[in-house]
């Protein structure tokens, strides 16, 4: 069955396991039929590794293609200020630079190396466009995994995503990263902020993670799992012989939340 395309981004405090859950839902997308196209726009590049990915030390991130950028904006990645084109062209950078593998294209996005990284840049610029106006067929799936923190957001990269989902974890500090999320995302006109919980012990911290993220709704909780842990700090493949039925609806109510009228 043929279902709307989608796009979501994925963003939490460093450390939470951001990258896996991301990982996880691309996963869960593709083994659904969906063909999706996964950008890793964290600096950190991780997502090939959590996807078990062939090749991916070996993908060249677009924020390394200067010439491709100029090209494209009319100014060499690194620069500030200046004049550059606003609205490059950018429906053929995935065919054209993408990996493919298991019905997934992956592309890296790469590190910003200017400083001040917030501000306007060529390579922030490609992927807003690529975000804002990239075609997407039926079953097609876009998602992003941003860089931890919120610091996307002043660029606008993700505004528009059907949803924002925010991973979370036991701790104030990764509850407090989702709250500012939930209002920058709100500041560029995203008012779909979902969160998932990672490393919970129990009920008790499901329960204290839902009150604490107010009306941030928790679509559902990732048991603490030493392996799962492990895999992450590695940037490896986890669950190997397929996603566990309890993550499995977890991605599923992931998928409706975006989907929603």
């Amino acid at each position: 069955m043929n279902e709307k395309a989608i796009k979501l981004a994925v963003s939490g405090k460093g450390g939470v396991g951001k990258t896996t859950v991301a990982a996880l839902l691309i996963r869960h997308l593709a083994e659904g039929g969906r063909r999706v196209l996964a950008v890793d726009a964290d600096p950190v590049a991780s997502l090939g590794g959590a996807l078990g990915f062939p090749g991916h030390e070996k993908i060249v991130p677009l924020a390394d293609m200067k010439d491709f950028i100029f090209e494209r904006t009319g100014a060499k990645p690194g620069t500030l200020g200046g004049f550059f084109k606003m609205n490059p062209r950018v429906d053929d950078i995935p065919e054209r630079f993408a990996k493919v593998h298991d019905n997934i294209h992956l592309m890296v996005m790469g590190t910003v190396d200017s400083g001040g990284s917030g501000c306007v840049c060529p390579e922030s610029i490609l992927l807003k466009n690529l975000v804002q106006h990239l075609l997407l067929y039926q079953n097609d799936a876009l998602v992003l995994d941003m860089e931890a923190g919120v610091e996307h957001l002043g660029r606008a990269t993700a505004g528009a995503v059907d949803l924002m989902l925010v991973v979370v974890e036991p701790g104030s500090r990764s509850i407090n990263a989702a709250k500012m999320v939930r209002k920058l995302a709100a500041d560029i006109g995203l008012d779909r902020v979902v969160a998932v919980a990672n490393k919970v012990r129990g009920m008790e911290d499901e329960q204290a993670i839902a009150k604490a993220l107010g009306d941030i709704p928790l679509i559902g909780s990732v048991p603490f799992d030493p392996a799962f842990v492990e895999a992450d700090l590695a940037g490896r493949l986890v669950f190997q012989s397929g996603i566990p039925h309890k993550i499995g609806d977890i991605m599923r109510g992931i998928i409706e939340a975006a989907m929603a009228d």
